[in-house]
């Protein structure tokens, strides 16, 4: 299956192409410093935690409950923006979420009961500012059947993976060489200006998606099979983040050198970054379902032997090789949504991703902090490869449904825009040499103007696509 959006040979696009597209920097910017702050929350509330509780166990309960809790409320959150629009939701998320991690770091200072802090964690993941997913909206929106748009998501997962390289190495660095609580202020912080600063750019909102007025029922993303697909996927991916994290803090703690997991932690989101920009500037002849798949067996191959390091050098080289494959599942299953979901529900289903990232990831943290306060730091590395086994299988197993629609066969469309085009295809018994035609009440453009109303809806360009 090649992509569904082509790219000409000629021009083959590119990341300078992609940001001199009119707009782009005034959200690109804004959206990056809104969004460093998720890259140091999980692992600011796990140093935090393990530092007033003594327990990686409780540290990983704690912030698996905040990242529960935010992959509960992103798909909310992502419908709620693609009725009423992302300044409108954006403005309340980040002051309650400002608030919230502000009350947890006050809890735990105070040598609060793990249940407290629980409790704390549940506003605190629920107001994660869905600002990733915003921002690959506003880019599916403006680049709507352009060959840009791979690279678009290319380029996303570069911005994600170098606030995974910035944001872990900031938090460590302030919650061992400043307060363990200072991570957590910062990411505040950070949100909450951010936050404000992406909000104010109105400009480059996509369209808000309002029920139709004849009543036609707005679909979901999760009633589309292969998003749900995805989903799986991306829960292995979580895994991988969530057990990392824990399971090179521990290590960090076995040799003594506990500033060492922000430096681990930073070469295995550096590796994902590499791939990232690597697979916006390749022209691949292969189509996206083959590459998430390819990428994902490497991936599961990768995180299999991630037990086994006895040495930091070994450690840093298996997570930078970790790194290289997800970014390939990554970036492949973003840009996916684009071929299977409509617009109008573009933005739940970035979020039904993320937040399926934070599922996995939360779960991670608890798995792999049982295992490792039980046996040390090699059993954690069990997690990722256990995750990703099962993900990989459930990924071939349903690979079927990750093909795009047939583009005669437009999603959401209503019925009557699709019904010329099944008039004009088909003739009728007998007349087979008849010339096909419109109805006589119909204006000649009838045909194109529902191409074009289609079209806004996401699904409707025409593009040529095979089978891998």
């Amino acid at each position: 299956m090649t992509s569904a959006v082509t790219t000409d040979t000629s021009a083959r696009p590119g990341y300078g192409q992609l940001l001199r597209t009119p707009g782009a920097l005034g959200f690109v910017l804004p959206g990056f410093a809104a969004r460093l702050p998720f890259g140091m929350l999980t692992i600011s509330i796990l140093l935090l935690v393990q530092h007033t509780t003594g327990s990686y166990g409780s540290a990983g309960i704690v912030a698996a409950v905040t990242g529960i809790s935010m992959a509960l409320s992103a798909p909310l959150m992502g419908i709620f923006t693609d009725r009423f629009g992302q300044t409108a939701v954006l403005l309340p998320v980040v002051l309650a979420h400002s608030a919230a991690v502000t009350g947890l770091a006050a809890l735990a200072l105070l040598d609060a009961p793990v249940w407290a802090l629980a409790l704390a964690a549940v506003p605190t993941g629920a107001s994660v500012p869905q600002v990733g997913p915003m921002v690959r909206a506003r880019w599916a929106a403006k680049l709507e059947g352009s060959p840009l748009l791979p690279t678009a998501a290319a380029f996303e997962s570069v911005t994600d993976e170098f606030t995974f390289v910035v944001g872990p190495v900031l938090a460590t660095a302030l919650c061992t060489g400043v307060h363990p609580a200072a991570g957590l202020v910062t990411e505040a912080t950070l949100s909450l200006l951010g936050g404000l600063l992406f909000a104010a750019q109105r400009a480059t909102q996509p369209k808000t998606h309002a029920p139709s007025a004849t009543g036609e029922k707005r679909a979901f993303a999760l009633s589309f099979p292969g998003l749900r697909v995805l989903i799986f996927a991306f829960l292995g991916i979580g895994a991988v983040f969530g057990g990392m994290q824990v399971s090179l803090a521990a290590f960090s703690n076995e040799i003594g050198n506990p500033g060492a997991n922000g430096l681990l932690y930073g070469v295995f989101a550096a590796g994902n970054m590499i791939a990232g920009i690597a697979m916006g500037a390749i022209a691949w002849k292969i189509g996206p379902r083959r590459r998430l798949i390819l990428g994902y067996i490497g991936l599961t191959a990768a995180a299999s032997v991630l037990w086994a390091a006895n040495s930091m050098i070994l450690l840093g080289a298996l997570g930078l090789v970790v790194g290289l494959f997800i970014a390939p599942a990554l970036i492949t299953g973003y840009t996916m949504v684009e071929q299977l979901v409509p617009a109008g529900a573009r933005t739940e289903a970035f979020t039904w991703l993320t937040g399926s990232i934070a599922f996995g990831q939360a779960v991670a943290v608890i798995l792999a902090g049982r295992l490792t306060d039980a046996h040390g730091s090699s059993f954690g590395f069990l997690v990722p490869m256990g995750a990703t086994a099962l993900a990989l299988a459930a990924l071939l197993a349903l690979r079927a449904k990750l093909a795009p629609k047939a583009p005669s066969r437009i999603v959401n469309a209503s019925a009557q825009e699709a019904a010329p085009a099944t008039r004009t295809e088909t003739p009728a018994k007998g007349r087979a040499n008849a010339p096909a035609t419109t109805p006589a009440t119909a204006p000649a453009t009838a045909p194109s103007a529902s191409r074009n109303r289609v079209n806004e809806r996401g699904m409707g360009h025409r593009v040529p696509v095979t089978v891998d």
